[in-house]
């Protein structure tokens, strides 16, 4: 009979409701997402949206339900407001992390339906640069209205709010200076994923050092240099400051190599070694261009300089190192007596020193008479 009257009370029918909505909502939640994922296994755009969501969508649910059930239950209730106020703290912080999960999978389908791992990438490489930029800029806006919605339930932060915007002294001005860079690197963003000064995957040259484009965030871009070393970017740098872009159009690149020889060097045996060595490697030269030319003279030695194109930067750099040893190579093996020398001619030098040795000689017309 204690048992039957301490259900009665108010207090407990709200938690006996509150948690028998939950626990049907969780296992109507599981149901869901499964069928979600198994109708979305066919398609990429659905798994990958699918995958991103479960989670969201399992705590979402529970969260709706405990919600209405607080509603429902009386105002005068015990702990009944706070709980109404954390649960909707919850349920706006949830479809933040919905949102932002949802834009994660529909960049994830984009990312897999244009891979970057194939030979001609530049289309995938823009796709991949533009949705990257835009999501996250966007999911920065989604989280900065999350954040805003959230403290927009409480009667005190509206006031404070409210403050803020109708002053327009100097803390106004403090506030908007501060938030300068990160209102910049936004628009810059912008700015990126829509003229595309530079996309994933890109070969650049910043701060003097060669890398790719790994990665685009928000507010900085991750290089990744050629030693696996790691450069941090902001994104106002690529619309400030001049870069260089060595896969703007294509990834094609010239590359050269120069060598010091003597004079005596006949140039048509090196060019026709040259065109075999780079015969030798087709996964190297791209063969548009192979050029051996005389591009500067000294008095000790000519210049010779190697053009050859490959079909980007990485495979021209091996092919280079190739060319520069085998060439040298070559030389050393059919000419080695062509490579730059020091000559000092000597003649000049013996016959005066011939001349201090012997002071008693004299040329025949200056002799005197005997």
């Amino acid at each position: 009979m204690e048992w039957e009257n301490y259900i009665t009370q108010p207090a407990l029918r709200v938690l006996v409701a509150a948690t028998v909505v939950v626990l049907l909502l969780s296992v109507f939640s599981r149901v869901l997402t499964a069928i979600m994922m198994r109708l979305g296994r066919g398609f990429l755009f659905t798994k990958a949206v699918s995958e991103q969501l479960e989670k969201p969508v399992r705590v979402l649910l529970p969260l709706l339900g405990l919600q209405a059930v607080l509603t429902a239950a009386s105002g005068d209730l015990a702990l009944v407001p706070l709980a109404r106020r954390l649960t909707l703290l919850l349920i706006i912080g949830c479809f933040t992390w919905l949102a932002m999960r949802l834009l994660r999978g529909v960049e994830q389908a984009i990312r897999l339906k244009n891979p970057v791992d194939v030979t001609d990438n530049l289309r995938a490489r823009q796709i991949q640069t533009q949705s990257r930029v835009l999501l996250r800029t966007l999911s920065f806006f989604i989280l900065l209205i999350g954040a805003a919605g959230m403290l927009m339930t409480f009667p005190g932060a509206r006031q404070f709010g409210a403050s803020l915007l109708a002053s327009a002294g100097l803390a106004g001005l403090a506030v908007g200076f501060a938030a300068r860079p990160v209102l910049g690197n936004l628009i810059a963003g912008m700015q990126i994923a829509i003229t595309q000064p530079i996309r994933l995957d890109d070969v650049v040259i910043v701060e003097n050092e060669w890398g790719r484009i790994e990665e685009i965030t928000g507010t900085y871009v991750i290089v990744r240099i050629w030693d696996d070393r790691r450069l941090v970017v902001p994104l106002q740098y690529f619309i400030e400051k001049p870069f260089q872009n060595w896969t703007r159009r294509n990834s094609s690149i010239i590359g050269s190599v120069f060598f010091w020889v003597d004079y005596s060097l006949p140039l048509e045996p090196l060019r026709e070694e040259l065109r075999r060595l780079c015969q030798e490697v087709p996964e190297l030269w791209d063969g548009r261009v192979i050029v051996l030319q005389v591009t500067d003279t000294s008095e000790k030695s000519i210049q010779l300089r190697v053009l050859v194109s490959s079909p980007d930067s990485s495979r021209n750099w091996d092919l280079r190192c190739h060319l520069r040893e085998n060439l040298i190579g070559f030389i050393q093996r059919q000419y080695p007596q062509c490579l730059p020398q020091l000559r000092a001619d000597l003649s000049v030098g013996q016959k005066q020193a011939v001349d201090r040795s012997t002071p008693d000689h004299v040329e025949p017309e200056r002799q005197p008479p005997v």
